[in-house]
């Protein structure tokens, strides 16, 4: 079969699963059944069970991937649309990053050196919570292994957009500006969808907060793993 047929058909496929699996959450919506954890999890099962190399998959898969820079930049849309509100709250939003991103690297860390964690996969998973293209430079940069960030990047991003509805409700915060602050802050790209469904100044501060979050965290981060590990 030839790369452009595989290409396609794997294009096609990721874009039934992602549909059919937008239908499933319309019906039954719970974090378990939110369509990027479903479709992630169909193509892990897929791939393992027939034995795909994930290189295969990309060879369609790379397409649907180079949407995602255009689609970053969409959201600085409904970021000029509340500008007037991001003005208003600059300092929290600056001090909230702030504090989130020591706490999101601190976190992976501590929790990571408890369970006895090899030092290379503690300097992978330390920058979990920003985006995977800052989250494997920081990693590659501290001795880390990149597919290895990889993978938590995508642990931290899913696991944000399908618990922290719950989250906000369980903590009662109903400030839009938290909401969006916490989940762009913890969650980058993937959890700025999410938020985005709560609201539009959500998705705004979101967007502004994973920006931040990764400057942030490409700053502190090799700091932190050398003062701690």
């Amino acid at each position: 079969m030839s790369r452009l047929i595989l290409g396609i058909l794997f294009i096609i496929l990721t874009v039934l699963i992602f549909y059919l699996s937008k239908k499933l959450y319309h019906i039954i919506p719970t974090p378990f059944t939110l369509p990027i954890f479903i479709t992630s999890l169909f193509f892990v099962l897929l791939l393992i069970i027939f034995d795909i190399p994930y290189q295969t998959y990309m060879i369609g898969g790379q397409w649907l991937d180079h949407f995602l820079g255009p689609l970053v930049v969409a959201l600085a849309l409904p970021l000029y649309r509340q500008r007037h509100l991001v003005k208003k709250y600059a300092t929290t939003i600056f001090i909230g990053v702030a504090i989130g991103s020591i706490i999101g690297v601190t976190s992976g860390i501590v929790f990571a050196k408890w369970f006895s964690f090899e030092e290379v996969i503690i300097q992978s998973i330390a920058p979990k919570s920003v985006t995977t293209p800052v989250a494997l430079s920081i990693a590659d940069s501290v001795g880390g292994n990149m597919t290895i960030a990889a993978i938590g990047v995508m642990i931290a991003g899913i696991g944000g957009a399908m618990f922290a509805p719950l989250m906000l409700r369980i903590f009662r915060i109903d400030h839009p500006v938290a909401r969006g602050l916490g989940i762009g802050t913890a969650s980058h790209a993937i959890g700025t969808a999410k938020a985005l469904e709560l609201g539009e100044l959500e998705g705004a501060i979101s967007a502004l907060a994973m920006t931040i979050t990764a400057i942030t965290v490409s700053i502190i981060a090799p700091f932190l793993l050398q003062w701690l590990l």
